[in-house]
């Protein structure tokens, strides 16, 4: 991320439910049990010789935070048994949160505090939150989100005014707790003009990482989907890492965004990676070390998916059965 030399190109998949599986437990098991998410990723940072351990899990801790009730199914993300926010009225609901109040909150503060400490002299801990829009859009519904940015701005504005402190809030006790990296999820934000990411994501993403940084964090922002025709706004918002998903080509975004952002990313987690073969995988991985410039990080555009082969995820990864080596060496 500082441009300096290095020994080789760091890896960072993100290990969520396939992580579960790999010690034999369930995805439910992992975004609701702390110890568990920290079995796991230790577990596949040991065995991938990875670089970095993740709290990402699930989306809706925070949401559970401000009263959002849930069914958790043993193999899924947690579904929704309402919104919160079913009128203009309900914004009221959105208030300031106490962390060490609130389980899931609380639970992967404690969560990265126990990665940190098995692994933080060594491995980057990334700990994770919700970006504005995307935890609006838990709160709210996707479709209400979309059309309140349309006919009632202020009211997305209102709550994102207390959503983006208590983001702020939750990002420093991780970073308290031993994160050196906060990655921040906003990936609906991928649906939206270019106009509407930078008049209403941009100035409250960029307030959320000035305050990461100054807690001494880096911060990595994850938009999945397609942001070509916005990626060179989520550049403007000081992040130091920026993920592309497969559907940006990475000399595309390295033109755009220029040398001093690092990018991640981006092969296709599904066409590539759960449905290709080791070496196809590694084909891409390493056409994408040779897109992504001085400062890149590899890994596929989003999460591992469930059911992928495990010589698929050795072949692009510094360990048995790396099919890269030579891009996987250095120094540079």
């Amino acid at each position: 991320m500082r441009g300096e030399t290095w020994d080789r190109p760091a890896v960072t998949p993100i290990f969520m439910s396939w992580a579960a599986g790999f010690i034999g437990r369930t995805y439910r098991d992992y975004y609701l049990d702390g110890d568990v998410l920290v079995q796991a990723q230790r577990a596949v940072v040991t065995a991938f010789n990875l670089d970095q351990a993740s709290a990402i899990s699930d989306p809706w801790r925070e949401a559970s935070a401000y009263g959002m009730e849930f069914d958790y199914p043993e193999h899924g993300v947690g579904r929704p048994r309402r919104v919160l926010i079913q009128s203009p009225q309900d914004i009221a609901r959105i208030k300031p949160f106490d962390i060490e109040q609130a389980d899931r909150p609380r639970q992967r503060v404690e969560s990265v505090r126990k990665m940190a400490q098995a692994v933080g002299r060594t491995h980057s801990v990334l700990g994770w939150v919700e970006g504005p829009l995307a935890l609006y859009a838990d709160l709210r519904g996707v479709e209400s989100m979309f059309l309140d940015l349309i006919d009632n701005p202020q009211m997305y504005r209102s709550a994102a005014e207390i959503i983006i402190e208590n983001q702020i809030r939750f990002a420093r006790a991780q970073i308290a707790a031993g994160a050196d990296m906060i990655g921040v999820g906003d990936a609906v934000a991928s649906q939206i003009s270019p106009a509407m990411y930078r008049q209403f994501v941009l100035p409250f993403e960029k307030r959320l990482f000035d305050a990461i940084h100054e807690a001494g964090a880096a911060v990595k922002l994850h938009i999945c989907g397609d942001i070509r025709n916005s990626v060179r706004f989520m550049a403007q918002t000081g992040c130091d890492i920026l993920d592309v998903d497969w559907m940006v080509p990475l000399d595309e975004a390295r033109t755009v965004v220029g040398p001093d952002v690092t990018l991640a990313g981006n092969f296709d987690p599904t066409a590539v990676l759960l449905q290709g073969t080791p070496q196809e995988v590694a084909d891409t991985a390493r056409q994408n070390i040779e897109m992504g410039g001085r400062r890149f990080i590899l890994q596929p555009g989003c999460e591992v998916p469930p059911g992928t082969a495990e010589p698929n995820i050795r072949a692009f990864c510094p360990c048995q059965g790396c099919l890269i080596p030579e891009q996987l060496a250095g120094p540079r």
